[in-house]
């Protein structure tokens, strides 16, 4: 590996540690070979995130516009001077991740600029680029040279990226819907916002728990615990939220404390060692 490759791909760390510790540490609970890889993705993801979660004192869609013509710049030219965009393009090259996946994720991104509330339709298409096309990337570096095992998978990695985007907007709801003026759970008044109409989003996420888990104990043990050390530290976030009152969620963003985290690491690792993920 040359040293701006090397320097591209230490970037990208930092930016999955500085932005998650969570995924940090599944991402550390992978086999080496693969945590370069789906570092790279993740900063990558986390920058356009950024354009249209945080830079509302500059121009989001020219610089998303940008983004993404840069994005496939580096893609052809195989290098870029912007180093995640550089660790990024490399596994694209490298693991012939899907253009139409790109495409549906900065897809999505955009959405974020044009929309403030989704109906049906419309939030199946952001979740499927926001969320579920980032699993789908990563699942390709797990599996590389198999494609039967790799569409037997898409559906459960589709539904893990499902289940954590939802979690993500019952846990953000305070700063998407008061925030940011974003509703994205359909025909919910959220200036109504009580137990029933919690239940009723919780039901649904839990149905995703179910089908996503049986995807996670059908991958192969290079990869198994980091996914499913990620998929507990969600299962945690979401068991919090439905023992938390409707009033509160929209008054403050829940999150798992560090030691919680640890502990929860600690399991993961012990029922993956005794063969107990089943």
């Amino acid at each position: 590996m040359d040293l701006y490759l090397k320097t591209s791909i230490d970037c990208s760390r930092v930016t999955t540690r500085n932005y998650s510790t969570s995924f940090s540490l599944g991402i550390l609970m992978l086999k080496p070979r693969y945590r370069d890889a789906i570092y790279s993705i993740y900063g990558y993801v986390r920058f356009a995130d950024e354009i249209v979660d945080t830079f509302f004192e500059y121009q989001q869609r020219e610089l998303l516009q940008e983004f993404r013509k840069q994005t496939y710049e580096a893609i052809e030219r195989g290098i870029s001077m912007n180093p995640v965009l550089n660790s990024f393009q490399h596994v694209v090259n490298k693991y012939h991740i899907d253009h139409q996946l790109i495409d549906a994720f900065l897809d999505s991104m955009e959405m974020d600029l044009d929309f403030d509330v989704y109906d049906e339709k419309r939030l199946k298409t952001y979740i499927y680029g926001s969320a579920e096309v980032v699993g789908l990337m990563c699942l390709r570096v797990f599996y590389p040279d198999d494609d039967k095992t790799y569409q037997e998978l898409v559906h459960p990695a589709r539904k893990l990226g499902e289940v954590f985007q939802k979690v993500n907007f019952l846990r953000d709801i305070k700063d998407d819907y008061q925030g940011k003026g974003r509703l994205y759970f359909q025909d919910i008044n959220f200036a109504r916002f009580d137990e029933e109409t919690k239940r009723k989003i919780e039901a649904d996420i839990e149905a995703d728990f179910k089908e996503a888990f049986q995807g996670i104990i059908r991958l192969h043990r290079d990869v198994r615990l980091g996914v499913y050390l990620a998929y507990l530290y969600y299962r945690k976030l979401f068991e919090k939220i439905k023992h938390t009152k409707p009033n509160h969620i929209l008054k403050a963003r829940l999150r798992v404390p560090g030691f919680r985290k640890m502990t929860l690491l600690f399991t993961a690792y012990a029922r993956h060692a005794f063969g107990l993920i089943i």
